[in-house]
């Protein structure tokens, strides 16, 4: 089983509610970790550029380098597929947040130094609803579910990464994108909003 998230990238306005519904739903700090990313970019060559957004969050790869670094198990893969992270067992060396190339693996607090990553909503998920960032999105730009299922829902021309992201080789991340044709472009600046 390999579950994971849509995006269309085509549909997001950038508009981070579902950014603020993950950080909410998990009572993050408003200056602090972000379990899902919304990041704006721009791409192309005149007549032809374009602004487009990302919104990523913890992509449950098929090989996490967080898993493989952890040292105590707490960074795990659960039946289902997904990645998920045991507070208990973790010893705050942060070999997870060092290890995985999409940032996912976060410092919620430098006092205490806890880990924080998404874990898919699993408790709403458990509960047969969707994760909060799916939910939120005003533009349905968001999906979860067993990547084949996505694949088919919604379409052939989907990809699991684009250059403005770490290379999908290492860890196969489960994660879909129907991207916009900037959003391609191997050419592309981060644009702080």
């Amino acid at each position: 089983m390999s579950l994971g998230f849509y995006f269309d990238m085509q549909r997001c306005i950038g508009c981070r509610v579902c950014q603020i519904a993950c950080k909410d739903r998990f009572g993050l700090e408003l200056a602090g970790a972000r379990m899902r990313r919304v990041e704006t970019y721009e791409g192309g060559t005149f007549p032809k550029a374009a602004m487009y957004n990302t919104s990523i969050a913890c992509n449950h790869c098929e090989n996490p380098a967080c898993v493989a670094t952890c040292p105590t198990g707490a960074m795990f893969k659960a039946e289902d597929g997904t990645v998920q992270h045991d507070d208990e067992a973790c010893i705050k060396c942060q070999t997870c947040v060092n290890s995985c190339p999409y940032g996912a693996p976060q410092v919620a607090d430098e006092l205490d130094g806890l880990i924080v990553k998404c874990d898919s909503c699993k408790a709403l998920r458990d509960a047969n609803q969707n994760p909060v960032c799916v939910n939120a999105c005003v533009m349905r730009a968001l999906d979860f579910g067993e990547i084949d299922d996505l694949k088919a829902k919604y379409g052939t021309d989907l990809v699991s990464e684009v250059p403005c992201m770490p290379s999908s080789d290492t860890t196969n991340p489960n994660i879909v994108i129907k991207a916009r044709p900037a959003g391609l472009e191997a050419e592309f600046a981060q644009i702080i909003l």
